[in-house]
C-alpha cells in the first residue's frame, strides 16, 4: 500500500525523526509551554460552554426568524434551526490565552442579513446568563457581516451566512460545509463568511500530521506576533496565511518533528521564489457554482501583481495575502533571514528556543524617523467606526510612500495605539486631534479585578502641559494606571509607589468638632453652591506609526502630496462625519515617541549630544591670546541640504 502523498510536489524527506530532533522538539514544546502559549484546561472548558450556548441562541434566534417570515407554516418554525462554526485559530488548535474565538452563523435560506443584525442581538442579550454580554458591537457597514461581543469575558468575532440552496439545515452534528454546492447563489461577501471554516478545514486535512503541524503553527505564530509581521489588515501575512505556509513546509517533511519544521520553514520561506505561489493542493477551475473568481494571474492584471501568493485550498481559492506590498515584503525576508540563522543554531545546539522569540526593535533602534496617523472622534461609538476603516487604509498609504523615489522602506507598525482625552477647551481639543498632543491623556483607574482594555502599556504620566514644537511634534506625556498611593518628584512627574511602601496619613488636627444638637438642623438652602464647572471634553485617539527608512544620501523629503492625496481619499468616504471625526498625518523623529509604546525594560532613544568642533584658530600649536580664542561652530548646511523626515502637509 503506497502512502499518500500531501501537496502539489512529492516530499522532499520522508526521513524519521532522530534522538537529537526528538530532545529538540521537547525543548520546543516547553519553551512554548513558557512563553504562555497555551490556556489552561479551566479556560478552554469554558470556550466550550460558551459555543454550547451560542447554539442555544441561534437555534432561538433562527425560530424567530422563520416566525417572522413564515408564521403560518408550524412544521417549519418547529424544525427551525441554525448552526454555529468556528474558524480560525480556534479551530485549527492554536489559540492560547485570551485568544478571540473567530465564529460563524449559519442559517437557511429565508434568513435574512438585515434580521441577523436586528433580532440576533436581542435574542444575544436576553438568552445569555446576566451580565455575560459586553461590548456588543454590530457592524453592518463591514465588507462580510460581523458582530463583536464579549460573552463571559471571551472575545466573540460572529459572522453570518445564509444557504441559499437549504430551506432547513440538517440536525446531523457530523454536517460541515465542504460541499462546494453549498456556495450556489451566495454573494462574494457570504461565500468569503462560509469559507473562513472551508479553508480551516482543508488545512488541517492536507497535512500528515495535524500534532505536529500545531505545535509548529504555535511556534511560527508567535515569532511573527514577536516581530511585528502578523497582520493582514497591515499588509503582514495573517493567521490563516502563517498556518498554509507552515502546512507546505509539513506536506514537503511529513515525517519530521515539530522543531525541525520550524527549521525548515526559514529556510524553504527564505528562498523562495516568489512571486510563484505557495499552494497546499491544485487549484479548482471547473467549479461554475459561484460567479466569485478563482485566483488566476493569467486571466486578472490584479492576481499577477501579487508580490507573496499564498493561496487558499478551498473552493473558489484566493490569495490570503493580497495586501503584501514592497516594503512589508522586505521587511518579512529580513525577519525570514534572522530567523533562519537563529534556528541554525539552535538545531546545533549552541542557542536555545526563546532566542527565536525576542522582541521586535520597531521603536527602541528600527528607524530615526517616523509617521504617525491620528484617527480620532469625539465619541467612543464614532471612534470605533473611523479608527476601524483609517486602520484598513493605513497600507494604502503606505503603498503610496514607499512610491517615494527618497523612501528606501516604508513599514507599518502591526497595532495602533488606543488613547483617550479629556479637554477643558477647543484649543486643548485642537492640539490631540491635529497636532498629537499627548498632554491630556486619560487612563481610567481599574477597580478590583476590571479589566481596562488597552493596546498601550505605560509607567509614567507627565503632569505639566507639554508644548507642541514643530520640530518633536509629540512630547512625553503619557498615560498610566492612576494609583492611589503616589508621590511626586521634583520634576513634576507622577510616580508609583511600591506596595511595601507605607501611606502615610495626614496628621490629625486640634479642630474640636461641633456639639450634636438634634434641633440644629442645617437648612439646604444654607449651603453654599458650587459654581459650575465646565465638563471635561472626551477624545478617543488611535495612533497608527509608520517608520520610514530613507534611501543612501536623500537631502530632503516632502510627502505632501501622497499625504493629502490619502486623507482626501479617507475623508471624502461616506463614513466621515465633519466635526465628529478627525485626521491627522504626523512626523516626527525616534526620540520624540511616546512612552507608551515601549515595554518595561525597553530603552527609549535619546537625542545624541551635539559636539563642537575645534576651528583651525584654536588648535594647541597655536598659541592665542586666551581674551580672543572662541569656540568654532561648524555652519549647519542649507535646509534644503539636511535630511529631514517632514511631510509638509496640512494635518488636521
Amino acid at each position: 500500500m503506497t502512502e499518500r502523498t500531501y501537496g502539489v510536489t512529492p516530499p522532499i524527506s520522508t526521513a524519521l525523526p532522530t534522538e537529537q530532533e526528538k530532545a529538540l522538539n521537547k525543548a520546543l514544546h516547553d519553551e512554548l509551554r513558557a512563553q504562555g502559549t497555551f490556556e489552561s484546561r479551566a479556560e478552554t472548558e469554558k470556550r466550550k460552554e460558551v459555543l454550547a450556548q451560542l447554539e442555544k441562541i441561534t437555534n432561538a434566534f433562527v425560530q424567530r426568524a422563520a416566525r417572522e417570515k413564515h408564521g403560518k407554516n408550524a412544521i417549519l418554525i418547529r424544525d427551525a434551526i441554525g448552526r454555529v462554526f468556528t474558524y480560525g485559530s480556534y479551530r485549527l488548535g492554536v489559540y492560547g490565552p485570551g485568544s478571540d474565538m473567530d465564529t460563524l452563523v449559519v442559517a437557511p435560506k429565508y434568513v435574512t442579513v438585515e434580521q441577523y443584525f436586528r433580532i440576533f442581538p436581542e435574542v444575544l442579550v436576553e438568552m445569555a446568563p446576566p451580565a455575560a454580554i459586553t461590548d456588543l458591537t454590530p457592524v453592518p457597514e463591514a465588507f462580510v457581516p460581523i458582530i463583536k461581543f464579549e460573552f463571559s469575558g471571551i472575545s466573540i468575532d460572529l459572522i453570518f451566512c445564509s444557504i441559499q440552496t437549504l430551506i432547513q439545515l440538517p440536525a446531523d452534528k457530523s454536517w460541515s460545509l465542504a460541499d462546494n454546492n453549498l456556495l450556489r447563489g451566495l454573494s462574494e461577501n457570504a461565500v468569503r463568511s462560509l469559507n473562513g471554516t472551508r479553508v480551516t478545514d482543508e488545512i488541517l486535512h492536507l497535512v500528515p500530521e495535524p500534532a505536529t503541524f500545531k505545535l509548529a503553527l504555535r511556534a511560527i505564530k508567535l515569532w511573527a506576533q514577536r516581530k511585528a509581521i502578523y497582520a493582514n489588515i497591515m499588509g503582514y501575512p495573517g493567521g490563516v496565511a502563517w498556518a498554509m505556509l507552515v502546512a507546505r513546509v509539513c506536506q514537503l517533511y511529513p515525517k519530521a518533528t515539530s522543531a525541525v519544521i520550524v527549521n525548515k520553514f526559514f529556510n524553504i520561506m527564505l528562498k523562495w521564489p516568489w512571486p510563484l505561489p505557495v499552494l497546499l493542493k491544485d487549484i479548482e477551475y471547473n467549479g461554475p457554482v459561484t460567479r466569485v473568481p478563482v485566483w488566476n494571474p493569467k486571466l486578472y492584471a490584479s492576481d499577477r501583481n501579487h508580490k507573496m501568493p499564498i493561496i487558499t485550498p478551498a473552493y473558489p481559492s484566493m490569495c490570503a495575502t493580497h495586501n503584501v506590498g514592497r516594503s512589508s515584503m522586505v521587511v518579512i525576508q529580513q525577519e525570514l533571514k534572522k530567523g533562519a540563522e537563529v534556528t541554525e543554531e539552535i538545531m546545533l545546539g549552541r542557542r536555545p528556543w526563546k532566542d527565536l522569540f525576542t522582541k521586535h526593535t520597531f521603536f527602541t533602534s528600527g528607524f530615526k524617523y517616523y509617521l504617525t496617523v491620528i484617527s480620532s472622534s469625539r465619541t467612543k461609538k464614532a471612534q470605533n467606526v473611523w479608527s476601524g476603516f483609517i486602520e484598513s487604509r493605513v497600507r494604502l498609504l503606505v503603498n503610496k510612500i514607499e512610491m517615494h523615489p527618497s523612501i528606501a522602506l516604508a513599514r507599518p507598525f502591526n497595532k495602533g495605539y488606543d488613547r483617550m482625552h479629556r479637554c477643558k477647551n477647543d484649543a486643548q481639543v485642537e492640539e490631540v486631534v491635529s497636532a498629537g498632543s499627548l498632554a491630556y491623556v486619560y487612563t481610567p483607574p481599574a477597580f478590583g479585578d476590571e479589566k481596562v482594555k488597552s493596546e498601550t502599556k505605560s509607567e509614567v504620566k507627565q503632569e505639566v502641559k507639554q508644548e507642541v514644537r514643530q520640530d518633536d511634534v509629540i512630547q512625553d506625556g503619557v498615560p498610566v494606571k492612576q494609583e492611589k498611593a503616589e508621590v511626586r518628584a521634583e520634576d513634576g512627574v507622577r510616580i508609583k509607589r511600591e506596595l511595601s511602601e507605607e501611606v502615610q496619613l495626614p496628621p490629625p488636627t486640634n479642630v474640636k468638632p461641633e456639639p450634636h444638637d438634634d434641633e440644629a438642623k442645617v437648612k439646604l438652602e444654607d449651603i453654599p453652591e458650587k459654581e459650575a464647572q465646565p465638563e471635561d471634553m472626551e477624545i478617543y485617539t488611535t495612533n497608527h506609526y509608520i517608520g520610514l527608512q530613507l534611501v543612501e544620501g536623500a537631502k530632503s523629503l516632502d510627502l505632501s502630496r501622497e499625504v493629502n492625496d490619502w486623507k482626501a481619499m479617507c475623508m471624502s468616504n461616506e463614513l466621515y462625519e465633519e466635526g465628529l471625526m478627525f485626521l491627522s498625518i504626523q512626523h516626527l523623529k525616534n526620540t520624540a515617541l511616546p512612552d507608551d509604546v515601549f515595554e518595561p525594560g525597553e530603552v527609549k532613544p535619546r537625542p545624541g549630544k551635539k559636539v563642537l568642533k575645534r576651528g583651525a584658530s584654536e588648535e594647541p600649536s597655536k598659541q592665542q591670546p586666551p581674551a580672543k580664542r572662541q569656540a568654532h561652530v561648524q555652519p549647519r548646511a542649507p535646509a534644503a541640504q539636511q535630511p529631514s523626515s517632514t511631510a509638509t502637509a496640512a494635518a488636521g
